[in-house]
């Protein structure tokens, strides 16, 4: 991106033009100062470069090239500047909390065939307004919080990852510019009803299949199972302790039938008596 310091100084040399600077003075002043630029820029393009990636310049945009460099996770330290990133055919396996935050430039973001498997939520915090094409294809990923592609404008490619269809992926994709040239192969790999494993995501939901409802369907079920559960427990215990209380009632009353009555105590007594 163009340097702002450099620019205000041309401008300042031009307008010096009527104050005593000759033109040709002017132009010589110009060309040394704009070399003296283009030189500054350069080197600080590749000062920021990170030592695992190449950044070159491309008709005027930085472009940062990491590619199948055997990267774990994403290079800190990206040039500022940076307008495409290609990330793809590396190890990483999760995109933390603002991990670009810093490059308000970006527009092309390439993340494909890597071994993502989290995505955090504000993962792509900060290029949300800048970027143009996401590409998360041939990744591990089965699910994503909402947030994390919360107000992005960018067509996105999901291709080939084991996604679990559910509530929160439905609800994912209901806000997405998915990738109109990859989109059937967004597949579900899994899915809370087992009939839809293996088709794609998008003729799923457009069959008016609301996996939303299922879920509500399922925790309703859930709990339903759960009170029924507990409602048996009690019942048992009512009717142990019933049967507990009568079987020691029961007890008890043939213990005081076996102890003799007053009368037979007072025969023996007499007996004694009689004896004496």
């Amino acid at each position: 991106m163009p340097d702002r310091t450099c620019e205000r100084t041309l401008l300042n040399m031009q307008d010096s033009a009527g104050v005593g600077i000759t033109r040709k003075s002017l132009m010589i002043g110009v060309r040394l100062w704009v070399l003296m630029c283009g030189m500054f820029s350069a080197n600080t393009s590749v000062m920021a470069c990170p030592s695992s990636c190449h950044c070159i310049e491309k008709n005027g945009l930085t472009v940062v090239q990491c590619m199948s460099r055997n990267l774990e996770k994403i290079p800190p330290d990206l040039p500022r500047d940076t307008v495409v990133l290609l990330l793809a055919a590396n190890h990483i396996t999760h995109i933390p909390n603002h991990a670009f935050r810093e490059l308000h430039y970006l527009q092309e973001l390439d993340l494909s065939s890597n071994d993502i498997e989290t995505v955090d939520p504000g993962a792509f915090q900060g290029v949300s307004d800048s970027l143009l094409m996401l590409d998360l294809s041939n990744n591990h990923i089965q699910s994503v919080p909402k947030e994390a592609f919360a107000r992005l404008r960018a067509k996105i490619s999901l291709s080939n990852n084991p996604w679990h269809c559910e509530c929160t992926l439905q609800e994912v994709l209901r806000e997405l510019r998915l990738d109109p040239e990859t989109v059937n192969e967004v597949i579900c790999h899994t899915a809370v009803q087992e009939e839809y494993a293996g088709k794609p995501v998008i003729h799923v939901l457009d069959s008016g299949i609301n996996f939303c409802n299922f879920h509500h369907k399922t925790t309703d079920v859930a709990m339903f199972v759960t009170m029924f559960g507990w409602f048996t427990m009690v019942i048992a215990y009512v009717i142990y302790y019933v049967r507990h209380n009568q079987e020691d009632a029961r007890r008890h009353l043939e213990y005081l039938k076996s102890l003799p009555s007053n009368s037979q105590i007072s025969k023996d007594f007499d007996t004694i008596s009689t004896v004496l």
